[in-house]
């Protein structure tokens, strides 16, 4: 197998994975509070990235990369995974997957927005055009197709599932500051964490149960959303020779996301939320692939 059949497998295979994690997530909730599960979940992905790095002969390195830049990386562990999740799963518990996943999907689009101003990059036409193609598609989903009436179905379901987005942004733009392993960036981030996780959820509630169905829920989820495919989606990226190819993949996640929360979940799929979720692809779509698409339309001048 070349390496650019190994990148597709892998990120296939991250993708596929990453698209069962809405439906794992009210699952999951169904046994946890958002902050029980917050816990749970990262517990996990520490055990399952030290593995990983165990077997990449790379556990000795965290401590010295840790002692760089220890407030770089107390930052980054508060905003992933403690805020960013316990706000992602507060919007989950209030909201149907359906709409949770479409709302939470917008932070590829966002992110330019947010990028420009603070790493001063180049706001594009085609960003602006997309954000309004895919903000379109949220306000239909948050008012589900009652455009003229201007009232949202939940109100704090949706701005949880929309400051989730802001915070997962948030996370990317300063991580660009990180010239470390990724994996050992991670890793660190959800230790230091981890405390503070814990103290909150013995400070404001009980212990997650131990019962084997919710230890199953939020096992899977801090390995298949938090932990392995984050890896495997950085081994794809490593492994291939165009960067792009692999990434127009991710739009598979949502479309596949969406058929898993209605046979697992039963939850009936409202039209809205198809034309919504329409909308935020087309969003990304026009992000992504549109500016490739003028520059090779474009006349080259002799």
């Amino acid at each position: 197998m070349s390496s650019n059949q190994q990148a597709y497998v892998l990120a296939l295979l991250a993708i596929l994975l990453w698209s069962t994690v809405a439906t794992a997530f009210k699952i999951a909730l169904s046994f946890y509070t958002p902050m029980q599960l917050v816990l749970v979940a990262t517990t996990t992905s520490i055990l399952a990235l030290s593995v990983i790095l165990i077997w990449q002969a790379k556990l000795s390195l965290i401590k010295a990369q840790f002692i760089a830049r220890p407030g770089f990386y107390l930052l980054t562990g508060l905003l992933n995974p403690l805020c960013y999740y316990l706000v992602l799963f507060k919007a989950y518990e209030q909201l149907p997957a359906q709409q949770a996943l479409a709302l939470n999907y917008t932070w590829a689009i966002l992110l330019p927005l947010l990028a420009a101003p603070v790493l001063k990059h180049q706001l594009r036409a085609t960003d602006i055009l997309a954000a309004l193609v895919a903000y379109a598609g949220v306000f239909v989903i948050a008012t589900q197709g009652q455009l003229a009436q201007f009232s949202f179905a939940n109100t704090l379901g949706i701005a949880f599932a929309l400051l989730s987005t802001v915070i997962w942004c948030s996370y990317w733009i300063i991580n660009t500051k990180d010239k470390g392993d990724p994996v050992i960036s991670l890793t660190i981030s959800f230790v230091v964490s981890w405390p503070l996780i814990l103290s909150l959820t013995l400070t404001t509630q009980t212990l997650p149960s131990f019962s084997v169905d919710a230890l199953f829920a939020g096992i899977y989820v801090g390995l298949f959303e938090m932990g392995i495919s984050f890896v495997l989606w950085l081994m794809a990226l490593k492994h291939t020779n165009k960067t792009s190819n692999i990434s127009t993949l991710a739009f598979l996640t949502p479309v596949i996301s969406i058929g898993f929360i209605a046979v697992i979940l039963n939850e009936q799929i409202q039209t809205t939320t198809y034309y919504g979720l329409c909308l935020i692809v087309t969003g990304l779509f026009i992000q992504q692939l549109l500016p490739t698409f003028l520059t090779k339309r474009t006349p080259k001048l002799a």
